[in-house]
């Protein structure tokens, strides 16, 4: 399990880069560099990372299921993912 205040920091991240997103665009389009530097880092996208939902993890992050590889691979063993099977040949 992650620590909580980096899973805060996470969402306040988040929040910042929806309520952002446009304002960022805006200065982008228009050339005004130097207004987008005095924006706070926090805004940008580039600073999100993908972490499981389950547990936090930042490393490890399987995409397509949004969790990271140890959590898809208990559950996936368990069959709590539909579709997916261990291989066996």
């Amino acid at each position: 399990m992650a620590k909580k205040s980096v899973e805060a920091r996470q969402r306040k991240r988040e929040r910042l880069v929806e309520l952002n997103v446009e304002k960022r665009a805006a200065l982008k389009a228009s050339g005004e560099l130097g207004l987008l530097d005095k924006m706070s880092k926090n805004t940008s996208k580039v600073r999100l990372r993908n972490r499981c939902a389950l547990t936090g993890r930042g490393r490890g992050f399987v995409r397509l299921y949004g969790i990271s590889r140890i959590k898809f691979r208990d559950l996936a063993s368990a069959g709590q993912i539909p579709g997916v099977t261990k291989a066996s040949w």
